[in-house]
């Protein structure tokens, strides 16, 4: 869940303790906390005890990698069809098939999952758009992002009480909701917000459900899934995007593939491939059909995210 505006001016090295869809939240955290502890790396890995890894190896003899999805619309998903899309996969499908692997085989599971998974190899790859923050560094190893996303609200027509960042929500005494595990979770408490005032709804469209039946005066998300999700509603809006606050200084997050820490020559590789896309534009021409804009196109990279 989040940003946009792609003014990379103020980006932050730091991330929050809690990002989108986090892996460390509520009950999902009490099944998963062991099993990541357990799968403990250096933050960004360059070299691996077995010179890199030897998945790509594998994965090319195969002629196809299983990808790690949360079934999240526009990330990865399937769709009515039953067919694999979303912007990860998508953008997997092109450079995997660069690197030599033909076809991409999805593997739905729980968000809170992915990086268990990833690391138990129930997958190859994690596919999901996944934010990148110190926290989930310490247990995989991160692709630079492909994209940058900001928040934004969903708010009542004409925004009657004014809320454009979370010290608004805070200040107004405004009912505040956001999704299960989002970021936006911890944004608002550290603007002083209190967390058991927040409302937890599932995703986008409960809170966009839940704003314009007068339940809560504000649902927070990413500028992509908010602005999407208001595009035929009456009775609700979404507002300008915005860089919370982390630490004090305005924080953009990136979201990314995710590699088991060993498989640096993976990794490498998928890196090569993705800045290729980034300077032909290619890239943006994969994700702009699932409601990407060039401002959240990003030259962001793992290392800033992962905090050094």
């Amino acid at each position: 869940m989040a940003p946009p505006h792609g003014n990379g001016t103020g980006t932050s090295g730091h991330a929050s303790r809690r990002t989108r869809r986090s892996v460390l939240t509520g009950a999902l955290a009490l099944g998963t906390l062991g099993a990541l502890g357990a799968s403990g790396c250096s933050r960004v890995a360059t070299a691996s005890s077995t010179n890199g890894g030897e998945l790509l190896d594998r994965l090319r003899a195969q002629g196809v990698v299983r990808l790690g999805i949360a079934g999240e619309i526009p990330f990865g998903y399937i769709d009515k069809d039953g067919q694999l899309t979303g912007e990860a996969p998508e953008l997997a499908k092109v450079v995997f098939k660069r690197l030599g692997v033909d076809r991409v085989q999805p593997v739905p599971t729980e968000f809170g999952s992915l990086i268990p998974g990833l690391n138990s190899q129930q997958f190859d790859v994690v596919a999901a758009g996944m934010y990148v923050n110190p926290e989930r560094c310490e247990q995989v190893i991160f692709s630079d992002p492909d994209y940058q996303m900001l928040d934004a609200f969903i708010v009542r027509k004409g925004n009657p009480k004014g809320l454009h960042d979370y010290k608004d929500v805070v200040e107004k005494k405004a009912r505040f909701a956001t999704g299960t595990g989002f970021a936006e979770i911890q944004y608002a408490v550290d603007a002083g917000y209190k967390e058991s005032d927040i409302l937890i709804v599932p995703d986008q469209v409960a809170g966009l459900n839940a704003v314009e039946a007068g339940r809560v005066d504000v649902f927070a998300g990413t500028a992509l899934t908010t602005r999407e999700v208001v595009k035929h509603s009456a009775k609700a809006e979404s507002t300008r995007p915005f860089a919370p606050l982390v630490d004090g200084e305005r924080h953009v997050d990136g979201g990314a593939f995710a590699f088991r820490p060993g498989e640096t020559k993976l990794r490498d590789a998928f890196n090569k491939e993705l800045r290729g896309l980034k300077a032909s534009g290619e890239l943006f021409r994969i994700l702009r059909p699932f409601g990407f804009t060039k401002a959240e196109m990003t030259d962001l990279t793992a290392k800033e995210l992962c905090g050094g």
